[in-house]
């Protein structure tokens, strides 16, 4: 049974099931990769060994080596990432942790998950990432840590970020789950904080099949304190010596799919980052798509910017065109987190981008013919702006 918050891309308007272009489509992987990935479950199975094996002691290190760190832990999915990192920082009552409200209250959940409070940043409206200006503003004496998210697969701006962190002696916490292989200068998503944390989750750029996820750090101390809390706090085995430990582990069958897959990630970025800019090339200036020509954008989804989206959204469902809002409401409005922010908390931009973004098929495995029509969809929307300006003031 498909949880109420997950989705494949696979739904949409009634009647056009058979011609509907997916936001996503994870059976189409298994056309090329299928019966590898029947083979290396199937050595898992026959090997009798299913937690902390050979494959997740090798993809760790081969993760690590991709990303250019030194250590990777796999935990058993991104959530717990954040969290045991945040733990693992010394994160808890008292604290603050500052984090932006677009990127689907992740971050902040796992914030209040340790007993810390979050306090919200505003974001840059072009990048949708959080703004170093309302991170200055936002860090106070409380301030234990923040997490910056490279929402969409676009890494934010980390040399104003890290920077600014530093100087008020603040924790940096990437959140990756959207940018597995991102670069700026050759230098990757994760590496440029104390901590970066990755999900596995099967629509990611990397993603398993089932959940999953890690973290990767360069500091030898963070690492042995994220590997004694993701299994129970033990320094040795049934030594539990360190607190708020878990049961957080990726299994063996989990980290053979991610080896076979690990190769192909950087090709499935590039392909994604073709797809959305096609879309641009086919949109105009009243439809924002990013832009993703540069490594530092994996185009995880495209998401774009327009102030008539609920028309776009509903042009594109009438030509079968799959499509969905990532996130649309704002963490500052979440029920959840009523009574930990306060009331009159201002965030111009993410208010008002929320209210403009949608999301359009993006993921390796569409097809030229499905991305052309995309393009038209799009190109025709723009040809008739005129007439819909028009309708508009006529009413």
């Amino acid at each position: 049974m498909r949880s109420p918050g997950s989705t494949n891309g696979q739904q949409g308007p009634p009647g056009k099931a058979a011609n509907l272009i997916p936001l996503n489509d994870l059976r189409r992987p298994l056309d090329t990769l299928g019966a590898e990935l029947e083979t290396a479950v199937a050595s898992v199975v026959r090997s009798g060994w299913y937690i902390f094996g050979p494959n997740v002691a090798a993809f760790e290190d081969e993760f690590a080596a991709y990303c250019g760190i030194q250590h990777c832990i796999t935990v058993a999915n991104g959530t717990d990432a954040l969290e045991i990192a945040l733990l693992a920082l010394g994160c808890g009552p008292g604290h603050e942790v500052v984090t932006v409200a677009n990127a689907g209250m992740y971050a902040a959940a796992a914030i209040v998950a340790v007993g810390a409070t979050p306090s919200l940043a505003d974001i840059d409206a072009r990048t949708m990432n959080m703004a170093p200006e309302s991170l200055a503003r936002a860090v106070s004496p409380r301030t234990k840590a923040i997490v910056i998210t490279h929402l969409y697969g676009r890494l934010a701006d980390l040399d104003d970020l890290v920077a600014i962190a530093r100087r008020h002696g603040v924790a940096v916490i990437e959140d990756c789950a959207q940018a597995h292989g991102a670069r700026r200068g050759g230098r990757l998503a994760g590496t440029w904080g104390d901590i970066g944390c990755f999900s596995f989750y099967p629509t990611k750029n990397l993603g398993a099949l089932g959940d999953g996820g890690a973290i990767v750090t360069g500091d030898k101390a963070l690492a042995t304190a994220v590997r004694e809390l993701r299994q129970y706090g033990w320094t040795g085995k049934y030594a539990a010596n360190r607190r708020h430990g878990r049961n957080s582990r990726l299994d063996e069958i989990q980290a053979a799919v991610l080896r076979l897959k690990l190769p192909h990630l950087d090709g499935w970025n590039k392909r994604r980052r073709s797809i959305v800019q096609r879309y641009r090339g086919a949109a105009d200036d009243s439809v924002v798509i990013p832009d993703t020509e540069r490594d530092d954008h994996v185009a995880h989804l495209c998401v774009l910017r327009s102030r008539e989206r609920e028309a776009l959204r509903a042009h594109l469902a009438a030509d079968g065109i799959a499509t969905d809002i990532h996130y649309p409401v704002p963490d500052h409005r979440q029920a959840a987190l009523r009574g930990l922010l306060p009331p009159d908390i201002a965030l111009p931009e993410t208010e008002q981008v929320v209210d403009e973004i949608l999301t359009l098929p993006c993921f390796p495995e569409l097809t030229d013919e499905e991305i052309g029509r995309v393009c038209t969809s799009l190109t025709r929307f723009r040809d008739q702006a005129v007439p819909r300006a028009r309708e508009r003031s006529a009413r």
